[in-house]
């Protein structure tokens, strides 16, 4: 329980991380809502990847780069899924706002990205 109650914390700080920086992008250049959080996505994996390494599951018994191709691979994955919900909500529902979006699409991909990070990249 502890566990998932740190990878919450770090994944908060990952949201944060991923909504400001979508946030400063849209207001402060060219690209649209698409590329932006891809941009985004991006930051906050490997911001995350560092946090739950040090806070959350520790450091695994792998090198630090068989480490980070797993942890990159379970991300890039939930980062899809949480991409593919994004979008298909802004898509869909033109009305929605992308931070309103982003929520939806975060908590989505919350359950697999612990279960991989969990059995797959941490698992001692």
């Amino acid at each position: 329980m502890k566990k998932l109650v740190r990878f919450g914390i770090v994944g908060t700080a990952g949201f944060v991380i991923d909504a400001v920086l979508l946030w400063l992008l849209l207001e402060t250049t060219p690209l649209g809502p698409f590329i932006a959080r891809a941009v985004a996505i991006a930051v906050a994996l490997v911001s995350t990847w560092y946090l739950n390494r040090s806070f959350t599951f520790g450091a695994s018994r792998r090198s630090i780069a068989v480490e980070g191709f797993r942890y990159g691979s379970i991300g890039l994955v939930s980062s899809a899924v949480n991409y593919l919900i994004y979008s298909g909500l802004l898509l869909s529902l033109p009305i929605l706002q992308p931070l309103a979006a982003l929520v939806i699409a975060s908590i989505a991909a919350m359950a697999f990205s612990f279960f991989g990070y969990s059995r797959f990249v941490f698992r001692r």
